[in-house]
């Protein structure tokens, strides 16, 4: 069986989550074994570590995957139960310093034998059991494991406190003046029966809010709805409190003045400073020309009759006005030529002309009926298996996301494993009138995660622990997705897939012109705003802080950063997943130190011509296949001959702070 299938449902996780207890089980009899080895090699102990590391991940992955886009109370309890146990076997195992000592001297003794995959394989393997505390007194090692499992409970009751919130929450309108401006897509959407009249229906999941708060003419309803998502799940308040309390005292037990700086010992960024530095270089240059855009917007807003000036809950509503006098385009001019399946396609015909790989539609188990998979080859061989989910859903998790299955690679006997994706979004789904459509920001996240997902199933690395993203310093992660999302604009990839669903007529060039002249339009404003996040997350994981405490932080960050202040009830950090339940604490400002990257990369294409054959087989080799098998700044000055340029950045944004 070249890949194993998605067969996991609420009603058999538990056999499953049964496997992988047995896989631990079985994974610490198989190490103990291991360590009896007398003449430790990398072929006899180094290379079946991995494969056992392996066997676990393919088999908890899918009941992590359905706790996101099927939640259920099943899947928590399954998911909930796993993780304390996955936490400690892993701590368990980074801290074990017969394991730490076998890996440091199979090192020192064949490194002048080692390729690069194997060399890079055991340096970060080492790293990782340092940064587990493996050198460290038993009470304290002790202190670190019990810490580890501690924070992924937390991280996990963060996300559920969240998606608990999102999803018992709505906001019903009776009044059809309060929707009038709502396109047709999302007034089906919403509409529902209710007492035998009919309503309209407002969550927080993404496309619902995004829609009322875009279109929605009742300021008020819009202020409600908007403070409702920006004061979800209160409880977090104390959660991540306890989050940044715990991860203090891991990076001080560890040897770090603080958890910033445990946070970028394996990223590409040398210092909290120089980050900070980073962001705030992007700041000054970006701050002057946001400041223009937010007034341009007040004196346009006033205009249409608003008094004061155009709040956090407005910025939406009167942005998308602009556009459409600014640019005669809005979100609905674009969603008909945007079906969801033609993107699909029209996704996977620029990335044969691009990078010579096809797809291929395969008819096998998934979890819900929306979902659709592709077999990609190149060549003439068969690379990997993508699974695509993209349509809302209730008891999914919001956003968009890549996550991966099975790695690439060749196990200790000599198989070869082929790689597994999924892409999970949260677009419109589709209605009984019509197919899912997509606004031009759903088109640009596609491109976006199906970046990760590139850099994922092409990797032609043999080692585990360095192919795919696996490895990838995580400030340079963002790397390939930044750089594919780039050319959902292009009108030479557009023109191949932008056709009206109903008529077949394809995307005048009069509007793709248009998108492309809008698609800076408030860039900066969206620049400080992401500088506001990156800053805020750095800041915070400097010292140990309390809740209040952090609160202080963000009104200082954005006093400095921000042009549009919010409502001093925004509880921006209740909901800010990113860093308390996923994997960027102290690391959120990884989206532009790797934007600089992936935005000098497209220039590179765009100078010399988008489908020029050389630089996309450099790209495709040097970039995207090698995994992290090498360090990502030395991939970069391969591929391009030299260091990257922060002024890319700015040009791409249209930030005159630039060249």
């Amino acid at each position: 069986m070249i890949f194993p299938e998605f067969t996991i449902t609420d009603e058999n996780i538990n056999e499953q989550k049964e496997k992988v207890l047995k896989q631990i089980k079985e994974n610490k009899e198989k190490i103990k074994q291991l360590l009896q080895i007398k003449e430790k090699t990398y072929k006899n102990f180094v290379k079946p570590y991995q494969d056992l590391q392996v066997k676990l991940g393919i088999l908890f992955t899918p009941i992590a995957h359905l706790n996101y886009v099927n939640n259920s109370e099943n899947t928590q309890k399954a998911y909930t139960e796993l993780l304390p146990v996955l936490t400690q076997y892993q701590t368990e195992l980074e801290q074990n310093e017969d394991i730490y000592k076998a890996f440091k001297e199979i090192y020192e003794k064949e490194k002048d034998s080692l390729n690069q995959e194997q060399k890079k394989v055991l340096e970060d393997i080492i790293t990782d059991f340092e940064l587990a505390g493996v050198g460290l007194e038993e009470e304290k090692r002790n202190k670190v494991k019990e810490l580890n499992i501690k924070l992924s409970q937390l991280s996990n009751q963060f996300a559920q406190n969240l998606l608990n919130a999102t999803n018992s929450y709505e906001m019903i309108i009776e009044d059809f003046e309060d929707i009038k401006e709502l396109p047709k897509s999302d007034l089906e959407s919403a509409k529902i029966e209710k007492d035998g009249k009919t309503v309209y229906r407002f969550t927080l999941q993404q496309p619902s809010y995004i829609a009322y708060m875009t279109y929605g003419s009742n300021r008020q309803k819009r202020e409600e709805l908007y403070k409702a998502y920006t004061t979800r799940a209160p409880e977090n308040d104390k959660v991540l409190e306890e989050i940044l309390a715990l991860r203090h005292e891991k990076a001080k037990l560890l040897g770090f003045k603080n958890y910033a700086e445990l946070s970028l010992k394996k990223k590409m960024a040398q210092s909290p400073e120089e980050v900070i530095e980073f962001l705030r270089e992007l700041a000054k240059k970006s701050k002057p020309q946001a400041e223009k855009e937010y007034e341009e917007l007040n004196q346009f807003a006033k205009k249409l009759g608003l008094n004061d000036d155009v709040q956090a809950y407005d910025f939406a509503y009167y942005s998308e006005k602009l556009k459409k006098e600014k640019f005669g385009i809005s979100d609905e001019l674009y969603k008909p030529y945007f079906e969801k399946e033609n993107v699909v396609n029209g996704l996977f015909s620029f990335l044969n002309k691009l990078f010579k790989l096809e797809f291929e539609k395969v008819d096998v188990p998934v979890w819900h009926p929306s979902v659709l998979v592709y077999h990609i080859h190149r060549k003439g061989n068969l690379i990997g298996r993508l699974y695509l989910d993209l349509e809302a859903r209730k008891g999914k998790r919001d956003g968009a996301w890549m996550d991966e299955w099975v790695v690439h690679h060749e196990t200790s006997e000599g198989e070869k494993l082929y790689p597994i994706a999924f892409i999970v979004a949260n677009f419109a789904p589709k209605t009984d009138k019509t197919p899912s459509l997509l606004r031009p920001y759903d088109v640009e996240t596609l491109f976006h995660e199906m970046g990760h997902a590139l850099q994922h199933l092409v990797s032609e690395v043999k080692e585990p622990f360095v192919s795919g993203i696996s490895g990838v310093e995580w400030d340079a992660v963002e790397f390939p997705s930044q750089f594919l999302e780039k050319f959902a604009y292009e009108p030479l990839v557009l023109k191949s897939f932008a056709k009206h669903y109903k008529t077949g007529e394809p995307l005048p060039d009069e509007l793709i012109e248009k998108l492309n002249k809008a698609k800076n339009f408030q860039s900066a404003l969206a620049m400080v705003r992401q500088l506001e996040f990156g800053l805020f997350d750095i800041l915070i994981h400097m010292d140990k802080y309390t809740a209040k405490d952090v609160q202080e932080i963000l009104n200082k960050v954005r006093e400095e950063v921000a042009v549009i202040k919010p409502p001093k009830y925004n509880k921006f950090q209740w909901s800010f997943g990113h860093i308390f339940a996923g994997g960027y604490a102290a690391g959120y400002y990884s989206y532009k130190w790797a934007e600089v990257l992936s935005a000098d990369a497209y220039f590179m294409f765009v100078d010399n011509g988008i489908y020029n054959d050389d630089v996309a087989e450099s790209f495709y080799e040097e970039i995207l296949t090698k995994g992290g098998s090498r360090p990502a700044m030395e991939l970069f000055e391969k591929f391009a001959g030299r260091k990257p340029d922060i002024d890319a950045l700015l040009r791409l944004s249209g930030i005159k702070g630039g060249n």
